[in-house]
């Protein structure tokens, strides 16, 4: 088998790729020269308010620029669905475009169903109103489908990523596999790396590592600091000045090093982590009995059995998540009983369990700060007096009154904040800390790629690249769905 190039029988289409992103990007270049010289004016303005397009050449680059974008999209989506059918005969492109059909499949259906149904989703529907909130979000979802495709379903790798193939040491990009059986793959679509591993399958395995740890972990953040910066900001006094000391004293850390304290073999010896665990993952089933609880306080014959069923499934899960082997601390000295065996639905890896918990306990009072300013500025408002006026019980009137009313900038402190996370998990990745050292999360791939970056670039590249189109991915959903929100 022959080595495959980039693009392979699509080579044609480069050409047109080439002068579409050329003038692109001299037209991006020529309309920001403009814009630093002031205009002259070549709107004109309506009796409603409305604009007229720009006129003359400010208007004139303004459309090459748009027709660029399109004529670059078009061509990279006709490189992605000509990639389908043809497979690696269209290059490394075409095959790595047919690994991701179930991902492809997936977000079409994605947007098709939400554009549809969009006027009845409320601001998730909103957000399909806006370029930049569709992009960020086609990114988001992107990584989401390939991470559960590739890490759980194993529909998009090639390859075990703990495998090591034999003379795939290193390899670039497109290299055919040696002594490859019936059955196998026979390419290493994005390489080998230093130990002989597909790049490419561990490139969608460790999109699945930060998927599902960045999101819940940051939910859990937001549960911690909604519940603490809620009472703080509405009732102000002793409980804010204890609460928001306590936050402060934790930003004052650096977070950085934080994270590495908490993530360091000495530190998760002594069970202090574990202790964490208890504390923080306690938090998300008080929110939820609090919630229930004031907003079925009047129905007592709905709430207490509402109450039953979903604290009794949140303790199991509680619980489950706080023990590891029947032991909810276990050092080198002592161990505390958790779950036995037979009722632990499920164990958590240590290192994963330990870098969770960090990741809440860093970005909890970051929220709780801005819960508290949302609830001392939303508390005077006239709906506020009025469900007070009401009787209406003080729990009831922070979770129902103002914290719905809150929640256009917390959705998008959210998905920065995942953001955020990402990084921290990459940055911890790369250090060696937290998880372990075959995982094949992106931070962990960088690191062990970046040793030979200047002789073998694609193994330290390809997870770069990702962690930076996640993040863009994350801010792009993050400004469309402030915008939205503004209009709401």
């Amino acid at each position: 088998m022959e080595q495959l190039t980039w693009t392979g029988a699509l080579s044609p289409l480069n050409l047109f790729l080439a002068l579409a992103v050329a003038v692109l990007v001299i037209a991006v270049v020529v309309q920001i020269a403009m814009s630093l010289v002031p205009s002259g004016g070549n709107r004109a303005v309506y009796a409603d308010g409305t604009m007229s397009a720009d006129k003359g050449l400010s208007g004139l680059v303004g459309m090459v620029v748009q027709y660029a974008l399109l004529a670059t999209i078009a061509v990279a989506l006709l490189y992605i669905v000509l990639g389908i059918f043809m497979g690696p005969s269209a290059g490394i492109v075409g095959g790595m475009s047919q690994q991701l059909l179930p991902v492809w499949i997936a977000l079409v259906a994605t947007y098709a169903i939400s554009i549809i149904f969009k006027r009845r989703l409320g601001l998730y529907g909103k957000l399909f109103d806006s370029t930049v909130g569709m992009i960020g979000f086609g990114l988001v979802m992107f990584w989401v489908y390939a991470g559960f495709f590739g890490g759980v379903m194993d529909m998009v790798t090639t390859h075990d990523t703990l495998s090591q193939m034999s003379g795939m040491k290193n390899k670039a990009p497109g290299t055919p596999l040696r002594g490859a059986e019936e059955g196998d793959y026979q390419w290493f679509l994005l390489g080998g790396d230093n130990l002989a591993r597909d790049v490419f399958s561990r490139l969608f395995d460790g999109a699945w590592v930060v998927v599902k740890i960045a999101p819940f972990a940051t939910l859990f953040a937001f549960m911690v600091g909604i519940t603490l910066g809620l009472p703080a900001g509405y009732y102000g006094g002793r409980l804010d000045t204890f609460l928001s000391f306590l936050a402060n004293l934790i930003l004052a850390f650096p977070v950085i090093l934080l994270f590495y304290l908490l993530v360091t073999p000495e530190i998760v010896l002594t069970g202090i982590p574990n202790y964490m665990a208890l504390v923080l993952f306690i938090f998300p089933l008080v929110f939820l009995a609090i919630l229930l609880n004031s907003r079925f306080y009047t129905q007592p014959s709905l709430r207490t059995p509402l109450l039953i069923i979903v604290l009794g499934f949140g303790a199991w899960l509680y619980l489950s998540l706080v023990s590891t082997d029947g032991s909810v601390v276990a050092t080198p000295t002592y161990s505390i009983p958790g779950l036995p065996g037979f009722l632990d639905g499920f164990d958590i890896d240590p290192n994963l369990l330990v870098v969770f918990v960090s990741v809440v306990f860093v970005n909890a009072p970051t929220v709780f700060r801005i819960v508290r300013g949302l609830a001392l500025d939303i508390k005077t408002r006239d709906y506020v007096a009025a469900a007070q006026t009401r009787g209406e019980g003080p729990w009831y009137i922070m979770l129902w009154e103002i914290l719905p009313n809150a929640r256009g900038p917390l959705i998008v402190d959210f998905c920065l904040r995942i953001g955020y996370t990402t990084i921290l998990l990459g940055t911890l990745g790369f250090f060696g800390l937290g998880l372990a050292s075959e995982s094949p999360d992106w931070g962990t791939t960088i690191n062990a790629g970046r040793r030979l970056l200047s002789i073998y670039p694609h193994a330290a590249i390809a997870p770069a690249v990702s962690l930076l189109t996640l993040v863009l991915g994350l801010n792009l959903l993050a400004d469309g769905l402030r915008e939205e929100s503004l209009r709401d």
